[in-house]
C-alpha cells in the first residue's frame, strides 16, 4: 500500500468526521503498520488524523471503555482509580475466524439475537480482515444490574454477555454452517484444514472449533479497530454496514476506492434498550451454578423424557397461572424456560402459555407470544428460568411466596427435583 494513498484516503473529511465522532471519550492507539504508537493518546481536531497519516499512520484504534481524560491512563493505574476515570464502556462482539462465510452467519445470528432482546439501536462493522465487530453502545445499558453500577462492570460484563449470546446461538450457529456446506462435514473439514475429531463432539458439528465470539481476550483497556480505518494484514478499510447487508456482504466494498462514507458505528443513541439482555445474561451466569445444585440432587441435568406435572411446580409458577397486571413479558420468558426444563413439549407449552393470557387482566399480543414460542423453538438444549434471587422477576412481579422448599433452593426448577425426590424417598 503506497502512503500517498493512504494519505489521500485520511483526507476525506467524511472519513475524518466518522472516526472523531467514535474518538471522543476514548484512549486511541495508531499503528505505523507493525509498529504501535504510543499509549496513552487521543484524537481532538480532524486534522489531527491526516498529520498522522503524513508520518506513516496506517490504522487507529479505540478503547472499548470510555473515559473522563484518556490521557490520565497509565500503565501501573490500580482498578479502583480505573473506576473512577471510567465513565462508561461499550459491547463489542468481535468474531474470531480465518473464514469470512462463517464469519456472516456468526454475525447475523448475534444480530437476531439482539434484536430478540428488544435491541434495535446497534452496530455492525466488518473488521477489514475475516470478520465482524457487533456493537451496543453504553447509552442503551441500564444504569444498574443487581445493585452495581453499570459503568464499573468491566471488563467481566461484556465477558459475561458475550458468553450468553455465544451459548444462545450455539444450536443454530452449527445448523446454519452445516447448511451452508450442504450438511456435508468433509467440506467444512476441507475448508478449515481441520480433522473429523476437532469439529466433531458427541456426534454433534462444535462451531466454535471453526470460529469464536472473543471473550478472553476482553481485558481493561481493550482496543478495537476504529471504522473507516485499513487493516494492515488485507489493507481492506473497516466499514460499517447494515444488518441486512451481513449474509451478502462483499470485501471489494471494503476496498479503499470503493469506500462510502454513509453509516457510523456506535452512534450514541440515548436509549434504554438493553436491561433486558444484562438481566437474563448475569442470570444466565448464575444459573451455571443452579446446573450444578441440580446435578448433586438428579445427577447431571437433563430436560426429563416426560413432563413433570403442575402439582410440584414452586409457588411462584402457580402465581404466574393467576395472571399479572405489570411484568407480563417477564413472566412469559420464566414461564417458558421453566416448562421447556421440565420436561413440556413445544406443543403443551404453546398451549399452556396461551391459556396463561387469558387470565391476564390486558392479555400479551399473539404475535409476541409466537414470537417468543418460534425463538426458543429454534434453541436447542435447556435454559433455566431466572434464579430465585434474581430482582428484576420474581420479587418485582409480587410473585415470590416462598415455602419451606423455596429456603433451600437458588431456582424455581430445583423445586420439582426436590418435591419429586422427597415423594420418591417416601
Amino acid at each position: 500500500m503506497h502512503l500517498s494513498d493512504i494519505i489521500r484516503f485520511y483526507s476525506n473529511t467524511k472519513v475524518q468526521s466518522a472516526i472523531l465522532a467514535l474518538a471522543r471519550g476514548r484512549e486511541i492507539v495508531t499503528r505505523f503498520n507493525d509498529k504501535v504508537g504510543k499509549r496513552p493518546d487521543s484524537l481532538i481536531y480532524e486534522d489531527d488524523i491526516v498529520q498522522l497519516a503524513r508520518r506513516g499512520a496506517t490504522s487507529f484504534h479505540a478503547s472499548m471503555e470510555r473515559w473522563k481524560n484518556p490521557l490520565l491512563l497509565r500503565q501501573d493505574i490500580k482498578k479502583k482509580e480505573l473506576d473512577e476515570l471510567r465513565t462508561g464502556w461499550d459491547l463489542i462482539f468481535d468474531i474470531d475466524s480465518r473464514h469470512l462465510e462463517y464469519s456472516k452467519i456468526c454475525a447475523n445470528l448475534i444480530c437476531d439475537a439482539i434484536e430478540f432482546h428488544g435491541i434495535k439501536n446497534y452496530s455492525v462493522k466488518f473488521s477489514g480482515g475475516t470478520g465482524f465487530h457487533i456493537g451496543i453502545p453504553f447509552e442503551s445499558f441500564p444504569r444498574e444490574i443487581n445493585g452495581q453500577e453499570t459503568r464499573l462492570l468491566f471488563p467481566e460484563g461484556a465477558r459475561i454477555i458475550a458468553g450468553y449470546i455465544r451459548d444462545m446461538i450455539k444450536s443454530q450457529l452449527a445448523e446454519q454452517i452445516l447448511q451452508f456446506e450442504d450438511g456435508d462435514i468433509k467440506k467444512i473439514l476441507k475448508r478449515t484444514g481441520k480433522k473429523f475429531d476437532e469439529v466433531v463432539a458427541g456426534g454433534e458439528l462444535d462451531p466454535y472449533k471453526l470460529l469464536d465470539i472473543d471473550t478472553v481476550a476482553i481485558s481493561s483497556r481493550h482496543l478495537f479497530r476504529m471504522p473507516y480505518t485499513f487493516n494492515e494484514k488485507t489493507w481492506l478499510v473497516s466499514i460499517p454496514i447494515r444488518k441486512k447487508d451481513i449474509l451478502s456482504f462483499d470485501k471489494k466494498s471494503a476496498e479503499y476506492r470503493n469506500v462510502e462514507v454513509n453509516l457510523g458505528f456506535l452512534d450514541r443513541f440515548k436509549v434504554n434498550e438493553a436491561k433486558q439482555l444484562f438481566i437474563q445474561a448475569f442470570d444466565w451466569k448464575m444459573n451455571q451454578d443452579v446446573k450444578n445444585e441440580i446435578k448433586e440432587l438428579n445427577g447431571d441435568f437433563e430436560i426429563p423424557k416426560e413432563a413433570i406435572p403442575k402439582e410440584f411446580f414452586p409457588p411462584c409458577i402457580k402465581n404466574i397461572y393467576k395472571g399479572l397486571e405489570d411484568g407480563r413479558k417477564r413472566a412469559l420468558f420464566i414461564l417458558i424456560n421453566f416448562l421447556r426444563s421440565v420436561g413440556w413439549d413445544f406443543e403443551s407449552i404453546k398451549k399452556e402459555v396461551f391459556e396463561w393470557n387469558k387470565h391476564n387482566p390486558e392479555p400479551l399480543r399473539e404475535s409476541y407470544i409466537n414470537s417468543q414460542l418460534n425463538w426458543h423453538k429454534k434453541v436447542k438444549g435447556s435454559y433455566l428460568p431466572p434464579g430465585c434471587k434474581n430482582q428484576n422477576y420474581y420479587l418485582d412481579l409480587g410473585i415470590c411466596t416462598p415455602d419451606k422448599t423455596c429456603e433451600k433452593i437458588k431456582n424455581p426448577v430445583v423445586y420439582p427435583f426436590k418435591k419429586m425426590k422427597r415423594m420418591r424417598r417416601k
